[in-house]
């Protein structure tokens, strides 16, 4: 069991870099540059439906905040049900 919890930590510790290089990259790199790309590939189905939700406000993307704090939320739940199993 205590691999299965170190595995989902990682993934969301993954998630959450990437989201983090998501948003750095966009800054610096033009969307079509392949590593900005490859990570937006990965990022970007996540981002989706929050950013329907969620306009930007005053031309800021707040997607990735609250992707973020969805993320955190939903390895707080996963990994407390795995504690109790």
């Amino acid at each position: 069991m205590d691999i299965i919890l170190l595995m989902v930590r990682i993934l969301f510790n993954v998630l959450t870099i990437l989201i983090i290089v998501s948003v750095v990259l966009s800054y610096f790199l033009s969307p079509y540059h392949p590593i900005r790309s490859a990570v937006d590939k990965i990022i970007d189905p996540l981002l989706r439906p929050i950013k329907k939700i969620v306009p930007p406000l005053q031309g800021i993307d707040f997607s990735p905040v609250i992707l973020l704090i969805l993320l955190q939320l939903l390895e707080y739940l996963i990994t407390s049900i795995l504690v109790r199993v």
